[in-house]
């Protein structure tokens, strides 16, 4: 190879390398949290990146990079317990940490965030952000406490009711989803994401799905047309035709018919009549995830009706008849209203179901403990008299 090529390709490696560096920025405890910025060439937008529960920031690198090729700002983040950020190291089987570090999150990416929306390179008011399994919920609520967030790219996984209350009330926020039915922490994970795509009747929004590649970002692996598809969503709705809540109008779906009446409390007689009616007209179509009716039944639960929230807790068992969830579900509506002989019932069809399910080894040991101690409350316990 003639020298001078040699010399441009040290030059342009040292370029690349330029634009991209770590940095330290300060959590609100003064808790160091490791990120890396990787700048466009002139002030543009930019994109926060939020990483699943099981990885680092590091699983964002080569979105970060072709966003800066594409003349978008990145920004990846260590979560507080993860990689080189401090704080608690995350444990799934230490309820007490998961629940400090949930607790501290979202003034961790609050802090981050802005460091990113004040860079001088930064065009704060064209903002996008990234998150992947638990960091979707992440992704949702940050974009809540922040309006310069206009666009969203979600990777299975989900978000709590204010979250999709948020997101039905920004219908005009894009979204951009993707999931791969072999997930292997979730089977349902592709539902979910077309159904993110399609509840508020956005036109904009869009779902991609694939039929291997595992969780979240580890479909990159398998599928690298996923990055570069994320990156054109970005320039799309960051730079070429940032979304205008002004100029928007919601198409009908089935899933945006049947969530307008879902949503409405005490209606849950008529969201069944919806969700069947629905389905009748068209028995493909996606209408809800169990997931999320689960939520929704459960939000009713605790709110004191009762009554809408075995409804809905009805209508998933109908909806999803081999679900060995939505038994256990409807056995907590029942509880709730004193109802231990439906309850029994409900566990023992759980139980049942239990082996054929699809739900993860770790979610169905869970399932059998919880429906076994509550099948040893309920079942009547039998007298056994003293001889005299």
């Amino acid at each position: 190879m003639p020298l001078i090529l040699l010399l441009l390709g040290s030059l342009f490696a040292g370029a690349a390398q330029s634009s991209s560096r770590d940095v330290d920025i300060a959590a609100p405890d003064g808790t160091k949290l490791k990120a890396t910025y990787v700048a466009a060439a002139t002030p543009a937008p930019a994109v926060m990146l939020l990483h699943m529960c099981n990885t680092t920031r590091v699983s964002w690198e080569q979105v970060a990079q072709q966003l800066s090729a594409k003349g978008i700002n990145a920004l990846t983040l260590d979560n507080r317990g993860f990689g080189e950020s401090g704080g608690p190291r995350f444990d799934i089987d230490n309820a007490g940490v998961v629940r400090q570090l949930n607790e501290s999150w979202p003034a961790d990416f609050d802090a981050a965030f802005t460091w990113l929306a004040s860079h001088p390179n930064v065009d704060k008011g064209r903002i996008g952000v990234g998150g992947g399994s638990c960091g979707v919920n992440n992704a949702v609520k940050l974009a809540s406490r922040h309006p310069e967030v206009r666009s969203l790219v979600l990777l299975a996984g989900g978000t709590d009711l204010a979250g999709l209350e948020y997101l039905d009330a920004h219908p005009s926020l894009p979204i951009f989803t993707a999931a791969a039915a072999d997930d292997e922490f979730d089977s349902q994970a592709p539902q979910l994401m077309r159904w993110f795509a399609e509840f508020r009747g956005s036109p904009r929004d869009r779902f991609v799905g694939f039929q291997n590649g595992r969780h979240g970002t580890e479909i990159f692996g398998a599928h690298p047309e996923l990055p570069r598809q994320i990156v054109d969503w970005f320039a799309e709705t960051l730079i070429e035709s940032p979304a205008n809540s002004t100029a928007f109008t919601r198409k009908k779906t089935a899933a945006s018919a049947f969530w307008m009446v879902v949503k409405q409390p005490h209606q849950a007689a008529e969201a069944a009549q919806v969700f069947r009616a629905e389905q009748k007209a068209d028995p493909g179509a996606l209408l809800v995830p169990e997931s999320v009716l689960n939520q929704i039944a459960y939000g009713r639960l605790q709110a004191g009706n009762n009554d809408d929230a075995i409804e809905l807790f009805k209508l998933n068992v109908e909806a999803h008849p081999t679900s060995s969830n939505a038994q256990d579900s409807l056995a907590d509506g029942y509880l709730a209203r004193g109802q231990n002989e439906l309850a029994l019932a409900a566990e023992q069809k759980c139980l049942e179901l239990l082996a054929a399910d699809t739900i993860s080894d770790q979610f169905k040991t869970a399932l059998r403990r919880t429906a076994e101690q509550k099948i040893a409350r309920l079942k009547p316990q039998k007298n056994i008299g003293s001889k005299l």
